[in-house]
């Protein structure tokens, strides 16, 4: 059951042959498919949300952005390590990691490092289980913390009085909104990455061959990088893509059972896409298969706007800098954060 560790790295090397298609653009989702899901949520995006995240230079920017961690793959070992093990996580049929002795989806370790102690404790090796589950909380944190320091800069700018301190909140809350686009777009990957059912199952890759397969799925070895790649770049487009994402869905605000949640909905589309590919709808002019990628895309672009808007919203409650100060007061004009922003050493 167990892939050689990071393997996933090579997937797309392995697809280039087959389908004659530049490496970027063969990965989780290629970078089509990924450019498309962060420019749709860039464009959904309510006006609550800043208006420097609600310009077509930033859904652009993002959309570009989103291709780096795919940009990254093939590294020195140490950076292969920490960062091509984020793109998936493997549940079993039972939604336990790779086998049962695994973490279930329902009840992950808070930490990476508790997660990663799990594994090794049952015999299982993180590199080929994935993190992907820690990716998602890891960069939508960041994203909340981003939104806390430009809320306070924001802020400050707007209610500063003295010249020097209003051009220095000035230029850090331009350096913060770069970040921001930055840490948004690299996340935004993992959003897409998790929207693609092989990402999330031991039958990444054609169906596990150590398994049962009672309805006979295909366990090519070529099943992952034919899809995602250059299939996706033949039937989807933006206006698809933008048809097929949900409706705003901001009811569950915790982030570790949301992350649960939306990676247990990639899992439940795995036996889906092996029965559509088992009956040919991924051949040229069927539409089930389309329609399957596009879906797919419209959930991974759904869950990118809703999170991004959750992160705003959290955002408002956080502390920030040193000494910290609540967002909340100097929203308000109740609290000075000169030193907790340029800092006291």
């Amino acid at each position: 059951m167990q892939r050689a560790p990071l393997k996933r790295a090579f997937l797309a090397l392995a697809a280039v042959a087959v389908i004659a298609a530049p490496a970027a653009d063969v990965g989780a989702w290629g970078a089509t498919g990924h450019r498309l899901i962060a420019v749709a949520a860039m464009r959904s995006l309510p006006d609550e949300i800043p208006a420097f995240l609600r310009t077509t230079e930033a859904a652009t920017e993002v959309g570009e952005l989103t291709r780096e961690p795919d940009r990254w793959k093939g590294g020195p070992r140490t950076h292969a390590r920490e960062r091509d093990t984020a793109h998936f996580i493997d549940f079993d049929d039972n939604g336990h990691v790779l086998t049962a002795a695994g973490p279930h989806i329902d009840a992950m370790p808070e930490l990476r490092s508790e997660y990663e102690a799990a594994l090794t404790q049952a015999g299982l090796d993180v590199d080929d289980a994935g993190y992907l589950y820690y990716a998602l909380i890891d960069g939508w944190q960041q994203l909340v913390r981003d939104f806390a320091y430009w809320r306070v800069l924001n802020a400050a700018e707007a209610r500063e009085t003295d010249p020097g301190r209003r051009a220095w909140y000035a230029e850090d809350r331009r350096r913060r909104e770069a970040l921001l686009i930055r840490d948004l777009g690299v996340w935004s990957h993992y959003v897409g990455d998790a929207s693609q059912p092989l990402h999330t199952s031991i039958h990444y890759n054609g169906w596990d061959r150590d398994t049962p397969n009672p309805e006979g799925f295909t366990t090519s070895r070529r099943t992952h990088g034919l899809f995602e790649g250059a299939y996706v770049r033949g039937v989807a487009r933006l206006d698809l893509v933008e048809s097929a994402m949900p409706e705003p869905d901001l009811g569950e605000a915790a982030i570790e059972r949301r992350t649960a949640r939306y990676l247990g909905q990639g899992v439940a589309q795995v036996t889906p896409f092996y029965r559509l590919e088992r009956d040919g709808a991924f051949a040229e002019g069927d539409p089930r298969g389309g329609a399957f990628a596009v879906e797919r895309l419209g959930a991974g672009a759904g869950e990118l706007r809703d999170l991004i808007v959750l992160a705003w919203r959290e955002s408002a409650g956080a502390r920030v800098g040193w000494p910290a100060v609540a967002v909340a007061e100097v929203e308000a004009g109740t609290a000075d954060p000169w030193d907790a922003m340029i800092g006291t050493d």
